[in-house]
């Protein structure tokens, strides 16, 4: 799996995840260019990072290929420059969002099957990568996880991380079932963003507000 359109499209999630979390923080507190472009990073990087770790891949893959980590400052230093104008373009970025979601979770499931984990375990890793960017981001601007408190967002990660795991169990692992998995999970996740879908909440108990 490891080609040039691949590449492109973790990229191209990276990018989406650096916008949207620099975003988020900016919505959330006000910081200085420092601080915007970390989160922004944190949140694109943050996923893959705590994958590697987990799995003992050291070290993490961010680290060894520059244009990550350039992609990732790319799309924070944007989004501190031209945050007031990219709030129009909302509906693009999370469509982008999703994409890197789904292909973060897929690609993060089966780089733990590669490593000869079980496929509890990879789904587990799966999700973690991500939307573990995004939770240390809200841990930092002292919010509660947006991933454990509104939208569908670690649900279409669990489903994605699922599907692709069960294929390579029942010996169908493949570009076709990887991006079937992702287009799974992408559905998912643009449902719960178009008609404002929440996992369920304790009965009597409001969903939260968005920030």
């Amino acid at each position: 799996m490891a080609t040039t359109a691949l590449l492109v499209l973790d990229l191209v999630g990276t990018f989406a995840f650096a916008l949207n979390g620099a975003l988020t923080a900016l919505r959330a507190t006000r910081l200085d260019i420092v601080g915007v472009v970390t989160l922004g990073m944190i949140t694109a990087l943050g996923g893959g990072t705590i994958r590697d770790v987990f799995l003992d891949s050291l070290p993490p893959a961010t680290f060894l290929d520059w244009r990550y980590l350039a992609v990732a400052a790319g799309g924070g230093l944007i989004a501190f420059f031209s945050g007031r104008h990219l709030e129009r373009l909302n509906g693009p970025i999370n469509v982008l969002d999703a994409a890197g979601l789904s292909l973060f979770a897929v690609t993060g499931a089966l780089k733990a099957v590669d490593l000869g984990f079980g496929p509890a375990q990879a789904v587990i890793v799966g999700v973690l990568t991500g939307v573990g960017g995004g939770t240390i981001r809200d841990v930092l601007i002292r919010q509660v996880p947006s991933v454990l408190s509104s939208g569908l967002y670690a649900v279409p990660a669990l489903v994605g991380a699922t599907v692709v795991v069960v294929a390579d169990v029942l010996g169908a692992r493949g570009a076709v079932a990887a991006i079937g998995a992702a287009a799974v999970c992408f559905a998912i996740r643009m449902v719960g963003v178009h008609f404002d879908v929440n996992a369920p909440f304790p009965p009597g108990s409001r969903p939260p507000e968005d920030p």
